[in-house]
C-alpha cells in the first residue's frame, strides 16, 4: 500500500511513450521492465510475480479461440488478392445500378457480405476504395457521399462477425466468442440497415448527388447477368453461411470453421482459375504478419499487466469505477468515452489490451452482462474507426481515393455515418436484447 501513484506514473509512462511513435509491444514491454525494476528497489513489486509470466505465455498459445484469428484473416485475403470481392462488388453494383443511390447501396451491401467473411478492415475499405470510388464519381455521385459509404461500411468488419474484435476481445471478457458472434450479428445489421436507409432518404432528397447508373453503363442484361450473378454473388453467399452457420448452430467452434472457410475460399479461387502458388504465399505472408502483430502485443500486454497489478494499479482503478457517482450508468459513460478517445488514436487490437483489462473487473463487479458490455465496446471502436481526423479507416481510403477527393472531402463524409453509429450504440445500450435475444435462443434446448 501507498506505492499506487507508482501504478499510475507507470500507465503515464506508457502512454508517452506510445505517443512518441513506438510500437505497442515494445512500448508495454519497456514500461514493465523500467517501472518493475524501479518498483523492486523501492520495495513496492515482488519480481516473483514475473514466473506467471510462462504460465500466462503457455496458456495464450493453447487458446483454441484465438486460433480463429489465422484462419479468417487467411480467408480474407484469399478473396481479395484472387479478384473474388472485385467481382463481387461489380455484379451488385451492376444488379443496383438501375436505382438511385444504386451503387453506393451496392457497396454497403458488398461491405457487410465482405465484413461477414473476412473481419478485417483494412483489406475491406482498401479493394472498395479502388474499385467503386471511381465508379461512383464518374457517374455524379457526391464525392463525400461517395467516400462516407466505403468508409462506413468497410468498417463493418470491426463489428459483424467472424469479426477480428469480436475473437479478442472473447478472449479479454471470457466469454465464449460464440455468444459473441450471435449478439453482434443484430446490432452489425442494424448499421448496415442504417447506412442504406440514408442513402436511399438522400437520393428521394437529393436525386443528383446518388444518380442512377446510366444504361450503356449497364451492359450485361438478361441471361447474362443471372449467369454471373450465379457466378460471383451466390458462392461467397454460401461460404458465409457455411462458417456463420457451423457456429450460430453449434455444429463447429470458431476455429474449426475458420479452417473450413480458409479452405473454401482456396476452392472459390480455383474454380475461377485464379488459384496459384503466388497467391498461396502472398495471403500467407498477409497471415503471419497479423496473427504475429496480435500475438507480440498480447505477449507483451501480459508482461505490463503483471507488473502494473503488482503495483497495485488494477485494484486502483476498479475501485474508482465500481465507486464513481452513478453506478453503472456513470461506468458505461466513462468506458464509452475511454474506449472512442483511444479508437481514434489506436488500433483495436491495442486498445483491447490496454484498456479491457482496466474495465472488466470494474464491469463485473458492478453485475454487466459481458457479451453486451463487449458488443457495445465493439460499436464504438468502430464509431472511433471513422472518426476524424485520424481514424484509421479514413487513411486506408485516403491511400486509394482518387486525386479529385481531398483529405478534407474524406473526413467530412465519416460525419454523417457517425451519427448513425452514435443513434445505434444508444438504443444497443438503452435495450440489450438486441443483443441478448438470439444468444438467449441459442441456448433454449430444441424441442
Amino acid at each position: 500500500m501507498g506505492f499506487e501513484w507508482l501504478a499510475i506514473a507507470m500507465f503515464v509512462g506508457f502512454s508517452f511513450i506510445l505517443m512518441a511513435g513506438y510500437p505497442v509491444a515494445f512500448s508495454f514491454a519497456g514500461t514493465a521492465i523500467i517501472f518493475g525494476a524501479i518498483g523492486w528497489f523501492v520495495g513496492a513489486f515482488d519480481p516473483s510475480r514475473l514466473l506467471l509470466l510462462s504460465n500466462n505465455w503457455f496458456g495464450t498459445m493453447s487458446n483454441f479461440t484465438l486460433l480463429a484469428i489465422p484462419f479468417f484473416v487467411f480467408l480474407g485475403a484469399v478473396l481479395e488478392k484472387s479478384g473474388l470481392a472485385e467481382d463481387l462488388l461489380e455484379t451488385i453494383g451492376i444488379v443496383l445500378g438501375p436505382l438511385r443511390g444504386g451503387v453506393a447501396l451496392a457497396v454497403i451491401f458488398v461491405g457487410t457480405l465482405l465484413a461477414a467473411t473476412t473481419g478485417v478492415v483494412a483489406a475491406t475499405v482498401i479493394v472498395m476504395g479502388m474499385l467503386a470510388m471511381p465508379v461512383m464519381l464518374r457517374y455524379g455521385y457526391d464525392k463525400q457521399l461517395a467516400a462516407g459509404v466505403i468508409i462506413a461500411s468497410g468498417t463493418l468488419a470491426q463489428l459483424l462477425p467472424p469479426s477480428l474484435v469480436l475473437l479478442v476481445l472473447s478472449d479479454q471478457l471470457g466469454v465464449s466468442v460464440g455468444d459473441l458472434f450471435l449478439g453482434a450479428l443484430i446490432p452489425g445489421l442494424m448499421l448496415s440497415g442504417s447506412y442504406a436507409v440514408y442513402v436511399l432518404g438522400l437520393a428521394f432528397l437529393k436525386p443528383n448527388v446518388a444518380p442512377a447508373l446510366p444504361l450503356e453503363a449497364r451492359q450485361i442484361t438478361g441471361w447474362a447477368l443471372v449467369r454471373r450473378v450465379i457466378k460471383a454473388v451466390i458462392p461467397p453467399l454460401l461460404l458465409i453461411f457455411a462458417v456463420l452457420g457451423s457456429i450460430f448452430f453449434g455444429i463447429a467452434t470458431p476455429t474449426e470453421a475458420g479452417a473450413v472457410g480458409a479452405v473454401g475460399a482456396c476452392g472459390l479461387a480455383a474454380l475461377n482459375g485464379k488459384l496459384n502458388w503466388a497467391l498461396i504465399k502472398s495471403a500467407a505472408h498477409s497471415t503471419a504478419v497479423v496473427s504475429s502483430v496480435v500475438l507480440m502485443i498480447l505477449f507483451c500486454s501480459a508482461f505490463f499487466s503483471i507488473v502494473f497489478d503488482g503495483l497495485g494499479g488494477k485494484t486502483l482503478i476498479t475501485n474508482l469505477l465500481v465507486n464513481l457517482p452513478g453506478g453503472k450508468i456513470a461506468f458505461l459513460i466513462v468506458s464509452n468515452l475511454v474506449i472512442f478517445i483511444l479508437g481514434v488514436f489506436l488500433e483495436f487490437i491495442e486498445i483491447c489490451f490496454i484498456a479491457m483489462p482496466l474495465l472488466v473487473p470494474a464491469a463485473q463487479q458492478l453485475g454487466l452482462d459481458m457479451v453486451w458490455f463487449g458488443v457495445v465496446m465493439a460499436i464504438n471502436l468502430q464509431t472511433a474507426f471513422i472518426s476524424p481526423p485520424v481514424g484509421f479507416s479514413l487513411f486506408y481510403l485516403q491511400s486509394v481515393a482518387p486525386k479529385e477527393v481531398s483529405t478534407v472531402d474524406i473526413h467530412k463524409s465519416a460525419l454523417p455515418f457517425m451519427v448513425l453509429q452514435v443513434v445505434v450504440l444508444l438504443l444497443v445500450i438503452s435495450f440489450p436484447q438486441t443483443v441478448r435475444w438470439l444468444v438467449d435462443l441459442s441456448a433454449q434446448p430444441s424441442l
